[in-house]
């Protein structure tokens, strides 16, 4: 069982001075990637760094609203709503309601597809987490544990469940952790196009 402590994530300042970011994951490595999970921090408006070939979904996890316009045509994304769109577009987003921090899932379009998902958590009905799939905190308070139908070896001792602090990150696996609690909870997955 994984988990990405949020405050484990480095920072890494935009070139143009308008944010952070802070990448969670990508592969198949963190500099030559096909696809790539982060969290930024938008502080001033101004233009998207083009991306290529990239497919881009972004979703507005704290702060209330981005105004994005794509290739001319203008978005509002409020927050917890994911929204898709080409690095290839003409895209820059304005902050009506201020400074923002938004989750990121990007993937090489012909080697990967991305999906976002927010649901929300339970403390009776566990979310399973399975393999190329992440799930981020978004708010509240949960816990992770083993799958309750993973096949541990008996005699090793018992895992206990771990608490998730926001943004921390749980990476799926074939034995599927779940996740209980109340809150919000960022579901990415990244399938490979066959």
């Amino acid at each position: 069982m994984e988990i990405i402590r949020y405050a484990s994530l480095k920072s890494t300042p935009w070139p143009n001075g308008g944010g952070v970011t802070r990448q969670i994951a990508a592969g198949p490595d963190a500099k030559s990637w096909d696809w790539r999970v982060s969290l930024a921090e938008v502080a001033k408006a101004g233009p998207f760094s083009p991306m290529p070939g990239i497919d881009r979904i972004i979703t507005v996890v704290e702060g209330e609203l981005i105004a994005l316009s794509v290739d001319g045509a203008e978005q509002a994304l409020e927050k917890f709503r994911p929204f898709r769109f080409s690095g290839d577009s003409d895209t820059s987003a304005s902050l009506p309601t201020g400074a923002l921090k938004d989750l990121n899932l990007m993937t090489r379009r012909g080697a990967f597809k991305g999906y976002a998902a927010i649901i929300e958590l339970s403390k009776k009905r566990p979310h399973p987490v399975f393999a190329d799939q992440f799930a981020v905190l978004l708010q509240g308070s949960a816990t992770v544990s083993p799958s309750a139908t993973d096949d541990a070896d008996a005699s090793s001792p018992a895992i206990v469940a771990e608490a998730l602090g926001k943004f921390d990150t749980v990476v799926g696996s074939d034995a599927a952790p779940e996740i209980s609690g109340r809150g919000f909870l960022a579901v990415l997955s990244i399938d490979p196009v066959l």
